[in-house]
């Protein structure tokens, strides 16, 4: 089976996501795509100005990816400022909460990003290792307000 995918935290999602040089010729003109975890990583290193490990932290991913994925982004911000190319700001491996999961059958845990659990809920999704679809969210939240995110809160508030 293949490796879950490691989710990067993203706090804060732009309402605007395409920058453009001019507003001649933008028709063919060369675009760099931005993740919304690079954008994340300037936020937090460069605009909040966090260390790198804080960010890290904040995204729940290692400092050597962090540093990464803070590279990648600047050499693309870089790239357009200096060559005219448009910003298009989507994709990549992000969510807006990391959830532990668990499955009941073969007892496999991994993290899963929190847009998935309302198919972890409904049935819908199955486990990496034995492929059950007996999964379930591992969270001890209790609907505490620091796991906002987490659907056993969301379905109490409903």
């Amino acid at each position: 089976m293949a490796r879950p995918i490691k989710w990067r935290k993203v706090e804060n999602i732009p309402s605007i996501q395409y920058f453009i040089p001019s507003e001649e010729n933008v028709n063919g003109m060369p675009e760099n795509i931005l993740n919304f975890e690079e954008l994340e990583a300037i936020r937090l290193k460069d605009l909040n100005g966090l260390e790198q490990g804080e960010c890290a932290k904040k995204m729940e991913i290692s400092r050597s990816t962090f540093q990464r994925i803070l590279l990648s982004a600047r050499e693309k911000i870089a790239d357009s400022l200096v060559n005219g190319k448009i910003i298009h700001i989507e994709g990549g491996n992000f969510t807006r909460n990391i959830c532990p999961v668990k499955c009941l059958e073969c007892g496999e845990e991994w993290l899963e990003r929190y847009e998935n659990l309302e198919a972890i809920k409904d049935k819908k999704y199955s486990c990496y290792s034995c492929g059950s679809t007996k999964v379930s969210c591992n969270k001890n939240c209790d609907g505490k307000l620091e796991r906002k995110n987490c659907w056993r809160h969301i379905k109490d508030i409903e």
